[in-house]
């Protein structure tokens, strides 16, 4: 084990000087190349994944940077190693897996979350269901190792998460339901927060839309602006106010808001009066209250 560790630290150490160059030399194109294929060639990324709860921190560091530097290599409008990684899917598959396991799931985060900056991979998590995968390891994580490159999947490459969201719309929100239900007040929060994002990118109006139409998701988010937290309430207002603001109310909608209107103008009075300093959330109280104040049958 001592040799094969003496062995991986050499040669990592040369593949990020070929790779990513010292201070003053810039990488060599030819070995560059060179290394490279050999990558490729002798699956070293999958051996590397496979193995890496035996390598020591150091080690996973320097892989992390030759990780990034693989992924950077393009010619023309080829990206070598994203195309290498979409033939061998089985590397991401398998850093999703580590998740599952505290000593390696920092490191398969980070890797994680560079595969996702490139669509043609990201897309690999929608086609292949991972992605449903990560709602089970925000809820079982204590820390935003998942949660992070959960947060980047639906947000960064907008086209094709939208088409995922709208052919897959009633598992998604199943799932997410779940979170913003979960016991976990950090989880909620944030899950809280992703959703109101979700809302205010412009490829989503129509999963918006289908959303705040059913009368299921409005009652979790009146549970969320009642809760204890101030935190989880102030995001489900910013959630909340997309439900009363839409001008195409589904009748369950309407309904519930009309039935509850004198309570929730009472309760929107008196929300959050200490941020007198928030001109923004202010305003946006005031029309909410109005606009359920004008809701009549």
């Amino acid at each position: 084990m001592e040799k094969a560790q003496q062995a991986l630290t050499e040669n990592l150490v040369m593949m990020k000087l070929i790779l990513c160059g010292s201070e003053q030399p810039q990488p060599q194109p030819e070995l560059v190349a060179q290394i490279s294929q050999e990558v490729y060639n002798t699956y070293f990324l999958v051996n590397i994944v496979d193995n890496i709860s035996y390598v020591d921190l150091e080690r996973r560091n320097d892989f992390v940077e030759v990780f990034i530097a693989l992924l950077k290599l393009q010619t023309g409008d080829k990206h070598e190693t994203v195309d290498h990684l979409i033939n061998e899917d089985e590397i991401v598959i398998k850093l999703v897996k580590g998740y599952e396991s505290p000593d390696i799931a920092l490191f398969c985060g980070k890797l994680l979350r560079e595969c996702i900056r490139h669509e043609p991979l990201a897309i690999i998590f929608f086609e292949r269901d991972l992605i449903f995968k990560f709602f089970e390891y925000v809820e079982m994580s204590d820390s935003d190792i998942a949660s992070d490159a959960f947060k980047d999947l639906l947000t960064r490459h907008q086209a094709s998460c939208f088409k995922f969201l709208s052919a897959n719309f009633d598992r998604v929100f199943q799932a997410y339901n779940r979170l913003l239900e979960s016991e976990n007040c950090l989880l909620r929060c944030q899950s809280l927060k992703l959703l109101g994002e979700l809302f205010l990118i412009r490829h989503n109006l129509t999963i918006m839309t289908r959303y705040i139409g059913k009368p299921e998701n409005l009652n979790i988010m009146m549970n969320n602006l009642r809760d204890q937290s101030r935190n989880i309430q102030f995001e489900a207002f910013h959630v909340f106010k997309v439900f009363v603001a839409n001008p195409n109310k589904t009748k369950p909608i309407f309904d519930i808001l009309l039935k509850n209107q004198q309570k929730l103008v009472d309760f929107l009075s008196n929300f959050h009066n200490d941020r007198s300093d928030d001109q923004q959330f202010n305003y946006e109280k005031d029309c909410l209250i109005e606009q359920i104040k004008e809701l009549s049958g």
